[in-house]
């Protein structure tokens, strides 16, 4: 599983000082950093990377391993400028193929059905299932991708 690291940037007008993230044989970086929140800034590694031990003296003191809990996972997907990308491709899946109007006549299918207040035909049942099914492929794509985030 990936790990996050959180730490504090050190920034003058001179220099900025950030994680020093693990590299591949290709030397391309190996992390991504998901956002910073109150001068914390949070960093996914790879799951089978380390953590380089040649960080910055000027933040080296500042790097922990939080412990994600559901209220920082929240504050990090809604801060983080990948996870807004993820959830607007799952979107972009659905809307491939569904518009926000076929979207909204399936949803009033299906409350109407759920309420008892409609009855659906044999075929709306079909595009109801055919949407629920693309509908929640996409979403699950958007946990698997979080999920490569530690997320």
């Amino acid at each position: 599983m990936p790990k996050i690291y959180a730490y504090q940037k050190f920034i003058t007008r001179d220099i900025t000082r950030t994680l020093t993230l693990p590299t591949d044989i290709n030397n391309e970086t190996l992390g991504t950093e998901l956002c910073t929140i109150e001068q914390i800034t949070y960093v996914s590694i790879p799951t089978g990377t380390t953590l380089p031990s040649d960080q910055p003296d000027e933040i080296k003191a500042s790097i922990t391993t939080p412990t994600i809990t559901p209220a920082l996972n929240d504050k990090i997907r809604e801060a983080s400028q990948h996870t807004k990308l993820i959830a607007q491709q799952v979107i972009e899946q659905i809307r491939a193929k569904y518009s926000v109007n076929d979207e909204l006549y399936l949803a009033r299918i299906g409350i109407g059905a759920s309420s008892g207040l409609y009855l659906p035909t044999a075929s709306e049942l079909q595009e109801l299932k055919d949407f629920g099914a693309l509908a929640e492929s996409a979403r699950q794509w958007g946990r698997d991708q979080r999920a490569l985030l530690g997320l």
